[in-house]
């Protein structure tokens, strides 16, 4: 048996609309789906190997970028109700980070950070010896890494 591929990346925020903000607004990805669900109605809520603890409701968004063959991302809250935990760095067990694509890394960076998106480090952080800027990162409203880079290397 042969997993076809990754079908979404889900993300769970403090604040859909701030991380709306950041994901639609900013980086222009598409909200295809948004709706409120009552846990009781979802497989495996009650769970405490898959949840925390108990909630009554989450805000679920599926968003994509338009006509693109990639995984989206379904960002969760549970509204009215704190999310617990800390954002996780590189070097720490779990899923450290998202990535996009983009043409030109320097150009978004530049793009990014004159809309108030904050670099996590200085962008000679991720400059080469040669000058270039092939890869950032930045973070979103929940503090998770972002990363943006200019596609596969070339070898």
């Amino acid at each position: 048996m042969k997993a076809k591929g990754v079908s979404h990346i889900a993300v769970c925020v403090a604040d859909l609309e701030k991380s709306l903000e950041f994901y639609r607004d900013l980086l222009g990805m598409t909200v295809k789906m948004q709706t409120t669900q009552q846990m009781a109605n979802r497989p495996g809520a009650e769970s405490a190997e898959m949840y925390e603890r108990p909630r009554e409701a989450r805000t679920v968004a599926n968003i994509w970028f338009d006509d693109s063959v990639q995984p989206f991302l379904v960002l969760t809250s549970h509204p009215g109700d704190e999310v617990g935990g800390v954002p996780i760095k590189l070097d720490q067990k779990g899923i450290s980070h998202i990535s996009f694509e983009v043409e030109d890394v320097a150009a978004y960076a530049k793009e990014l950070t004159g809309k108030g998106v904050q670099l996590a480090g200085d962008i000679s952080d991720f400059t080469d010896a040669n000058g270039k800027v092939r890869t950032i990162f930045v973070y979103d409203p929940d503090g998770i890494l972002v990363q943006f880079d200019e596609g596969k290397p070339s070898n």
